[in-house]
């Protein structure tokens, strides 16, 4: 489903970088996914024109059948989501949470909505909405900054710093200048978690193009490759003590922006049991 969504995106748009920017991917990320399509397929979509792509005429042929797919798939989920006894809200994480918010949430979510489950689901970060974009999470946690189609209400603002191995020459400063870690290489998300990988780099404080020492796609990955020494992360205040193991060390770094953690839904999504788990986030954080 996601390779045809990337179809009808660059179909729609006539254009890979702005279907790309809209889909909220890196555009080596949507070519990528395209060809092994077309591979699928056995067949070209696409045609490079000035200033853009064309359909083929096997293309044309292909997107009403696209289109038509998406729209019954999305309207499946619903149906299915719609039809579970109890009712379940599932709740995508790309990260842990912590920081007091989720368990007090649950807990309010709970008194609100009486005989509603709850279904927890760890999402990569190759899938920068957490899960909302495929229908397969009704809310997720997420880092900013989030694909288009979703709302978000922010949860945490917090300084970033960076996690190292605790025999890193840097890891003697009680802080870190960002220019100080501009040669060294850095875990990376995946291309296609697109700008979330971006401002997890640095690249908003960068006139450079970072080093990348090895791509992970989850958190355990990530800091199981820093304490191996193949590179350093950015991360955020808060998950420091979250993700805290032996031979790591965290530590602030000054000259970035700070990170910004949200709970996302999708756009117009105002089921009751999405309204509520939302406002019952709200009322923690104002207790914060």
């Amino acid at each position: 489903m996601r390779e045809l969504r990337y179809f009808v995106a660059v179909a729609e748009e006539l254009n890979v970088t702005r279907a790309a920017e809209r889909l909220f991917v890196s555009q080596p990320a949507l070519s990528k996914q395209l060809r092994v399509l077309e591979r699928q397929l056995g067949f070209p979509l696409f045609e490079r024109v000035h200033g853009g792509v064309e359909l083929t005429r096997q293309g044309e042929a292909l997107l009403p059948t696209a289109r038509e797919l998406l729209e019954r798939w999305a309207a499946g989920a619903e149906s299915a989501r719609a039809a579970a006894p109890a009712g379940t809200l599932v709740i995508g994480m790309q990260t842990a949470v912590g920081r007091g918010l989720q368990q007090a949430a649950l807990r309010r979510f709970w008194a609100a909505m009486p005989g509603w489950e709850v279904s927890l689901r760890l999402v990569g970060w190759d899938d920068p909405s957490g899960g909302l974009a495929d229908g397969s999470s009704d809310v997720a946690f997420i880092w900013l900054p989030v694909p288009t189609g979703l709302e978000t209400y922010v949860l945490a603002t917090e300084g970033r710093g960076v996690a190292m191995p605790a025999d890193h020459p840097l890891a003697e400063l009680p802080e870190i200048p960002f220019g100080a870690l501009r040669d060294e290489p850095f875990i990376a998300l995946p291309p296609a978690a697109g700008p979330l990988r971006d401002f997890w780099l640095g690249l908003d404080a960068r006139d450079d193009e970072p080093l990348i020492g090895v791509t992970a796609n989850t958190p355990e990955e990530v800091f199981e490759a820093v304490t191996s020494g193949l590179g350093v992360v950015l991360v955020a205040e808060g998950n420091a003590t979250l993700y805290n193991r032996p031979g790591l060390v965290y530590r602030p770094v000054t000259g970035l922006p700070p990170g910004e953690l949200a709970i996302a839904w999708r756009e117009g999504d105002r089921s009751p049991q999405v309204a509520a788990f939302i406002n019952a986030l709200r009322q923690v954080v104002a207790k914060v």
